[in-house]
């Protein structure tokens, strides 16, 4: 786990540093890559901005962000910067595993004198909050890189972070999907290997013993999860529908 998070650390650092010389590494890929069946989806994909998608209404509008909430971004890249978090009434919180986009970050909030809760470089799966500190949150494009232990850690730590029926949205690869294989295969290349192995039979077993699934949505590449924090008594199981 250790050698995983310092990779995905390293790579998107090394994004963020090459990206303020103006450098996109989504547009230098190898031939092995831009010569793939799949890899016209990926194009198709990136144009309609649905790789990884934070920044989709559907997201504001399910956690309807209102003065004196707080919200929490899990693995939140840029999103401030470029997914509208900025704009949102509640106060935004950050965390990522990357120190170049958290340094980033800061020196964005500062120029433009954003009042904003904290923002921490660590791992998502042991944060440096309180217990049942966040009324909404999200980790969007982030829990694919890791194996099942990992993302155990994880869901019980977004639990734990999170108030009774606090509203949260989070994603995993669609797995066996064209539109997952191809991304699989540039992240790899990018030197932050997908090693999510969970079917989604068992992801969701994982979920029920903290959430209540709400809804799921095909994203591109991902399932979209809409979840609602259980209280104590809420029992296991829930209804789902899936677009």
């Amino acid at each position: 786990m250790k050698k995983q998070l310092e990779l995905i650390a390293k790579s998107y650092d090394k994004g963020i540093e090459l990206g303020k010389k103006g450098i996109d590494l989504y547009d230098n890929f190898p031939s092995y890559i831009t010569s793939h069946c799949n890899y016209p989806l990926f194009e198709q994909m990136r144009m309609n901005e649905t790789l990884s998608d934070s920044a989709r209404k559907e997201i504001v509008e399910y956690l309807a962000p209102k003065v004196g909430m707080r919200f929490i971004d899990l693995g939140c890249c840029l999103n401030l910067m470029f997914a509208g978090y900025k704009d949102w009434r509640s106060t935004y919180y950050g965390v990522d595993i990357s120190s170049k986009t958290i340094e980033l970050l800061r020196e964005y909030v500062e120029k433009n004198c954003l009042i904003v809760g904290d923002l921490y470089c660590c791992s998502m799966h042991e944060t440096p909050f309180d217990t049942s500190f966040f009324d909404i949150g999200e980790c969007v494009g982030s829990l694919e890189y890791f194996e099942k232990g990992y993302v155990q850690q994880a869901v019980a730590e977004f639990s734990r972070i999170m108030k009774s029926n606090g509203r949260f949205v989070l994603d995993i690869p669609n797995i066996g999907s064209p539109e997952f294989e191809i991304t699989k295969l540039i992240e790899e290349y990018l030197g932050r290997q997908d090693q999510f192995d969970l079917s989604e039979e068992e992801f969701d077993t994982i979920l029920n013993d903290y959430f209540i699934i709400d809804k799921k949505e095909i994203v591109g590449p991902m399932i979209q999860y809409f979840l609602i924090r259980k209280t104590k008594n809420t029992p296991s199981g829930s209804g789902v529908s899936t677009t």
